[in-house]
């Protein structure tokens, strides 16, 4: 029995990384993991990894994959040895993190041209494939930041909110091919994301005003504890990627958490958008220091 061949692209770390050692350690021994990154030099973890999980030689493979380069793209294709992709995963990102004025040109760029022109690059390269054969699935790695605006993301939001719209668009066009669009909404997870913020965390403060900073360090000081209490495991968000690619009748999108349902309600429950942006600042700039003057009460307000 042919096995099920899935490209994943942004394999050198995080949901990436997990996922594709995942499915090539699977038992079922059902997976060819083609396992794409920029860069092949930083292979390194994803190697140990599937080594630790006792992936078979011929269940994992790395191709260099740049999603930012159409002709890169194209020659990661034309290396998939059967000939075909049955499931794409499209996970490279980039985050963006601080005041929108604090971001340069280059920064917006960067991280348009991973998060939508990239995702548009792969899409474009196996989609006819696709097409073609009647079958195959399409995961992409979303995020809660594309289903509702956060301060102080506000082009890593625009990123993936604009994928939230290619999805969906894709999906109702492609269900009399065989093809399905599934995306994966992602809370806070625990990888190397953080560490490699585009332009680094907050960009060149100085550009944006005093208050625009405090409020920016009250953001950090709420996204911190956010994290710290909500963060999921790569491995625990990996899994719903398989769920999502097994499924018979796969769902537009699966989230890995609950805890901002709420929150995303809101935005359905009053379409003028007004109980969704007062409970959001609400809950992102109450959260003050315990020794802030404020402290207690914004604590209490928080929750």
């Amino acid at each position: 029995m042919d096995r099920t061949v899935v490209l994943i692209t942004g394999c050198s770390s995080g949901i990436g990384l997990h996922l594709a050692v995942r499915l090539a350690s699977d038992p079922s021994r059902s997976f060819k993991v083609y396992a794409t990154m920029r860069d092949l030099a930083a292979q390194g973890q994803l190697r140990e990894a599937a080594r630790s999980r006792g992936c078979p030689p011929d269940a994992l493979e790395t191709l260099q994959l740049d999603v930012r380069d159409a002709n890169s793209v194209a020659a990661a294709r034309a290396r998939v040895s059967e000939g075909r992709v049955d499931v794409l995963v499209c996970n490279a990102g980039r985050g963006l993190l601080g005041p929108l004025e604090a971001q340069t040109a280059s920064a917006v760029s960067a991280v348009l041209d991973v998060n939508v022109a990239g995702t548009l690059r792969v899409l474009r390269a196996f989609l006819p494939d696709m097409k073609r054969r009647r079958a195959g699935r399409i995961v992409v790695t979303g995020s809660m930041g594309g289903l509702m605006g956060m301060p102080f993301n506000a082009v890593y939001c625009a990123s993936k909110f604009a994928l939230e719209g290619l999805c969906e668009s894709l999906a109702v066009l492609l269900l009399p091919f065989g093809i399905h669009v599934s995306l994966v909404e992602c809370g806070p997870v625990r990888t190397a994301f953080q560490e490699k913020l585009e332009g680094g965390p907050g960009g060149a403060l100085e550009h944006a005003d005093a208050e625009t900073r405090e409020l920016f360090s009250r953001y950090l000081c709420h996204w911190e504890g956010v994290f710290r209490e909500e963060a999921q495991d790569p491995e625990e968000v990996a899994e719903l990627f398989l769920t999502a690619l097994r499924a018979p009748r796969p769902a537009l999108r699966y989230f890995s958490t609950e805890r901002f349902l709420p929150l995303l309600r809101l935005r359905v429950d009053d379409p003028s958008g007004r109980a969704y942006v007062a409970a959001m600042h609400q809950a992102v700039f109450s959260h003050l220091p315990a020794d802030h003057p404020d402290g207690a009460q914004g604590k209490a307000g928080a929750r």
